[in-house]
């Protein structure tokens, strides 16, 4: 009885001090009305459903530290990062879902919050809906585009992310091949290592590390939360009252949010945390229909697979997982780096066989790669080895591809940007299947925490 006695009162105790510290953050929390005068907004499905916002936020890091993690520049005070959170109602699972920021998008009408200016709907690149009218436009646009209703709104901007990382002790993280952008900073071996907070934010910031851009950067960042959640649930932080304060400071410390995000609602994931592991978590990106989708004024943008996109959608509505059993590759595909998705070709025909270009693009597009489906004749119709032609920049895409085109022969040529062009030689046979050799990267599948997070 004494013992029974005594875990009751630390319980009682316990969640005592939880909710006074938690209410204390709430009322500290940044507000926003994300969802003034909105109408015809879609239907509640089941669970919560939270848009979360990455914003540049460099103003609020030291001069030191800015320079540091090459964070140079004015602030933009625009989207960095957009994924809508989905809590499951059981608070058993939780599904992230990225939007890229190059996604082609149709605003509605609207007043631009900086000019004042009234607009019609027109089209503009995803993360552009925040410059133009802010968060209200932000959850306008991205509930248009889903049908999934926005429950709550969280922006984090890169200093609560940095102070968060660094509260936690790091955070661990694994890659197979080194990683280096001159644009962040970013320099890591091959191995496992352990970020801190400015090292994690150039983890997440990167966009240069290989052709894959903005694509491969988001799965990057899935890999990153997916860490996070692993590094928070297993060090004892969501059991502790005083360290749970000390993590939800640090990461309510530049948020803001919408006005019905509070005390109740960060209790609420607090207790929902506490029984998460890296399994619990999946992450996907909308599927990808057109990766280069030319909008004049707008220049290249990413559109959407319509289908596949729907059908992800509705998942989140219904509640649904999305993660199926993870199956092995088949025997005969050939691992590579760069997944065939996120790689562009255009196929020459090298030879005066008629038709040997257009059976390469075919074969190449039915295996993944993102050819553009237009075939031309080479000026040399003498080629023997197939030759593919790439910008050193993308090697690793280029490497993918020869993987696919045994005996095909790699030809540098500087400035050609990530379009890589394979002349069709008369050795030409047929595409070996190739797949990545990270289950994370290429397309957009979903995949559960603990296939990514280190071992």
């Amino acid at each position: 009885m004494r013992v029974v006695t005594t875990i009751s009162v630390v319980f009682l105790a316990s969640a005592g001090i939880g909710h006074a510290v938690v209410t204390s953050l709430g009322e500290g929390i940044a507000r926003v009305d994300p969802f003034k005068d909105m109408k015809n907004r879609p239907a509640a499905g089941h669970g919560m459903n939270v848009l979360l916002v990455g914003t540049d936020g460099r103003d609020k890091i030291t001069e030191e530290e800015r320079r540091k993690y090459r964070l140079g520049g004015a602030p933009c005070h625009c989207t960095d990062t957009m994924m809508i959170v989905h809590i499951a109602a059981d608070r058993d699972r939780a599904t992230i879902v990225s939007l890229p920021r190059d996604s082609y998008a149709e605003v509605p009408a609207h007043t631009d919050q900086t000019t004042g200016a009234e607009h019609g709907s027109h089209p503009i690149k995803l993360n552009a809906a925040y410059a133009e009218g802010g968060p209200q436009l932000t959850v306008r646009t991205v509930e248009n585009m889903t049908h999934v209703k926005v429950d709550h709104y969280l922006e984090v901007d890169f200093a609560s992310f940095m102070q968060t990382v660094d509260v936690l002790g790091g955070v661990n993280i694994c890659t197979a091949q080194p990683l280096k952008d001159s644009y962040t900073g970013l320099d890591l071996t091959a191995g496992t290592h352990t970020l801190n907070g400015g090292q994690a934010l150039q983890y997440v910031r990167s966009r240069h590390v290989d052709g894959a851009s903005d694509l491969g950067r988001m799965q990057r960042q899935q890999r990153f939360l997916a860490a996070l959640i692993e590094r928070a649930t297993s060090s004892g932080v969501l059991l502790n009252p005083m360290k749970f304060r000390d993590v939800t400071r640090a990461v309510l410390g530049s948020v803001r949010a919408d006005q019905g995000f509070g005390t109740d609602e960060l209790l609420d994931l607090g207790r929902a945390m506490r029984n998460f592991s890296p399994s619990s978590s999946e992450f996907t990106t909308v599927p990808i229909g057109q990766m280069a989708y030319a909008v004049k004024g707008i220049g290249s943008t990413l559109k959407w697979d319509e289908n596949k996109a729907t059908a992800l959608f509705q998942s989140l509505r219904d509640d649904k997982p999305l993660a199926a059993p993870h199956q092995a590759a088949p025997a005969k595909t050939v691992r590579v780096e760069v997944a065939p998705q996120q790689i562009q070709v255009q196929v020459e025909n090298g030879t005066p066989t008629d038709g040997l270009g257009k059976r390469m693009d075919s074969a190449l597009a039915a295996t993944g790669f993102h050819t553009t489906g237009r075939p031309v004749n080479a000026q040399d119709r003498t080629t023997q080895h197939s030759v593919i032609v790439y910008d050193p920049r993308w090697d690793r895409s280029a490497k993918s591809l020869a993987a696919a085109l045994p005996g095909s022969e790699l030809r540098e040529v500087k400035g050609r940007g990530p379009l890589l062009k394979v002349i069709a030689g008369s050795d030409f046979k047929q595409v070996t299947r190739v797949r990545v050799q990270d289950p994370y990267q290429g397309e957009a599948r979903v995949v559960t925490g603990d296939q990514v997070v280190c071992p």
